[in-house]
């Protein structure tokens, strides 16, 4: 989470108790968009690296420890005063568009004060998530960092310059973790090491924290490019290098030593009660962890039949894990020579899908879209991921794909599935839609959860042979790997966090069930330890997805549309689950008449 200093709107005070529902019209009640409204402008300054990935630079030099019991308290107070802001208000009296509003809003403010009741702080970062990865792609001048103006790079400078005091909080909060016996598995830890090793670089030219100074604008004076550089090279040496190598050698010979060998947060103080919130939080529903298990088990049987099917109408001979090997191994299906020949084999899906895409979606992004390999820094812990664009248009929606050697880059491995979730229509639609819309409230615009995003994303990747893709019987059988691996999420989360199942008992139960590699399956299951609860969510929000599709179908009949349907889903941003049906429930009447 990104956190930093709070800033008081006097005009909440003054609304908040006298909140009547003045104007329920068409309009909108004008004193809760004004509450939403300084609500974000609040919160962009506790969380100034949210601010900077939606394009808004005013707090590009800030850099929160966003971690310390005291910040987390201002945490609290900002919470609390906004969640008795919003019950001011009455919820019958506000037109729908304000009461999806509403809904999203208490439950935004009640989830996040929940979730302050744990010490997750106690974990500043992990190797999958964490300040200092997320420093190497802003300092590199690939992700949300702007460097195009001097002042860009004076932001830079001074946020940079905040990171040795981060990273000093951050052992000591690991620290207080060692004492509370709040600590991360020994697997974990070992895999942080190298990346903080990775950012020290012998010569402090060769840091990627240097690129920005090796693409000046051409506007740049002498004078600026000359002291910048000077900068940014003593930047590099005196605060950066440090930094990371003093958490690299505190992981290695104090933290290390210390943590744990159990796999699940299950082992930790209050792990439970902590996995039972995560859940709430990640999936917006109020499933138990038995009934995800249960219900990742029949999805994992269901989709084992259909792949069963695959494999036979190919003639393969032999079990469905010797057609895994086959699948993972056979030369047939490693046919690039570079990183350029991956990327442009997923640029042809996104060409092959165009037509159909128009049938299928009524409104489209705006936001410009790129296909881009992942940095080689991060490369070997990374999953292929979708970076937003800016709401300006001024940064493209980013597509990454990890490509450590292109030989064995394997066109099994789901990429027509994967193009559809992570880039079109997947989370580019979504994302850049909701951006575009000016007219939600500004948290809607730019937040959200994880049920809905990527159950949509999951959701798109059903979409496949609508779409002209899934042609190939080896595509649709990964495509069918992809989705019977959020089904394997369901039961090996569920299974690392509840029912003491080991990360290697995780690793053989996903092998077993899917076309994967042992280095691939590690990183999974090692994501999932770090992350409890995440992976949950797309599975969960897909087959919600699904499930509303198929009964307005049968419900509406010929008045069904799926263009329409899929407008609808998306036109108002993130929603909760259970806001997203009551939402769509409305929408189906509407259709009807």
């Amino acid at each position: 989470m990104k956190r930093s200093i709070i800033l008081v709107f006097a005009i909440i005070t003054v609304t908040a108790c006298k909140l009547s529902n003045t104007n329920p019209g068409n309009e909108g009640n004008k004193e809760l968009s004004t509450l939403l409204n300084n609500y974000y402008e609040e919160r962009l300054k506790l969380y100034p690296l949210e601010a900077t990935g939606i394009g808004d630079a005013r707090y590009n030099n800030l850099l929160p420890i966003e971690f310390t019991n005291s910040y987390r308290d201002t945490l609290k107070d900002f919470y609390n005063r906004y969640l008795t802001y919003i019950g001011k208000y009455d919820r019958e009296n506000l037109n729908q568009k304000d009461k999806l509003s509403y809904d999203d809003f208490k439950r935004e403010m009640e989830i996040n004060l929940e979730g302050l009741k744990y010490q997750e702080n106690y974990i500043p970062f992990q190797q999958f998530w964490g300040l200092p990865l997320t420093m190497g792609q802003l300092g590199s001048g690939a992700g949300n960092q702007p460097f195009k103006t001097v002042k860009d790079y004076d932001d830079w400078l001074s946020r940079a310059g905040k990171f040795p005091a981060w990273a000093d909080s951050s052992i000591v909060y690991f620290r207080k973790g060692i004492t509370a016996n709040y600590v991360l598995p020994k697997a974990l830890v070992v895999k942080m090491i190298p990346q903080m090793e990775a950012m020290q670089v012998k010569e402090d030219t060769a840091s990627l924290f240097f690129d920005p100074v090796r693409t000046f604008p051409s506007n740049f004076s002498d004078n600026d490019k000359s002291r910048l550089k000077a900068a940014f090279a003593n930047l590099i040496h005196q605060q950066i290098k440090p930094a990371y190598k003093k958490l690299g050698d505190f992981l290695s010979n104090e933290y290390l030593p210390k943590a744990r060998a159990t796999s699940g947060i299950s082992a930790l103080p209050n792990g439970k009660e902590y996995y039972q919130y995560l859940i709430r939080s990640q999936t917006t529903t109020n499933k138990t962890p038995e009934e995800i298990y249960q219900l990742g088990l029949s999805e994992v049987a269901r989709i084992g039949k259909l792949q069963d099917s695959v494999k036979n109408s190919v003639g393969f001979k032999g079990n469905m894990n010797a057609f895994f090997e086959f699948m993972k191994n056979d030369k047939q299906f490693m046919p690039y020579k570079s990183p350029a020949e991956v990327l442009a084999a997923f640029e042809k899906i996104h060409q092959r899908i165009e037509p159909n895409l128009k049938k299928m979606f009524n409104h489209v992004p705006k936001t410009a879209f790129e296909i881009r390999q992942t940095e080689a820094f991060r490369a070997a812990s990374a999953s292929a991921e979708y970076n937003q664009g800016s709401p300006d248009g001024a940064r493209p929606g980013i597509f990454y794909v990890p490509i450590l050697d292109a030989t064995t880059f394997n066109s099994t491995s789901g990429m027509e599935s994967l193009f559809l979730h992570e880039a079109i229509p997947g989370h580019h639609y979504q994302i850049s839609l909701q951006q575009e819309d000016t007219t939600l409230p500004r948290f809607r615009r730019f937040g959200g959860n994880n049920a809905y995003i990527e159950g949509w994303a999951l959701y798109c990747e059903s979409l496949g042979k609508e779409l002209g893709l899934y042609t190939d019987p080896y595509q649709y059988m990964a495509a069918l790997g992809d989705e019977i691996h959020r089904a394997i999420r369901l039961v090996v989360d569920v299974g690392l966090h509840t029912k003491n199942m080991t990360r290697e008992e995780a690793i053989k139960y996903m092998m077993e069930h899917e076309a994967i590699s042992e280095q691939g399956a590690t990183a999974e299951i090692e994501r999932y330890m770090a992350i409890p609860g995440q992976a949950l969510g797309y599975k969960i929000g897909a087959l919600k997805i699904a499930e509303l599709r198929n009964k307005y179908q049968k419900e509406l009949g010929s008045h069904f549309n799926l263009a329409n349907f899929h407008d609808n889903i998306l036109k108002d941003g993130a929603l909760p689950l259970d806001v997203l049906e009551k939402k769509m429930d409305e929408w189906a009447k509407g259709q009807k008449k």
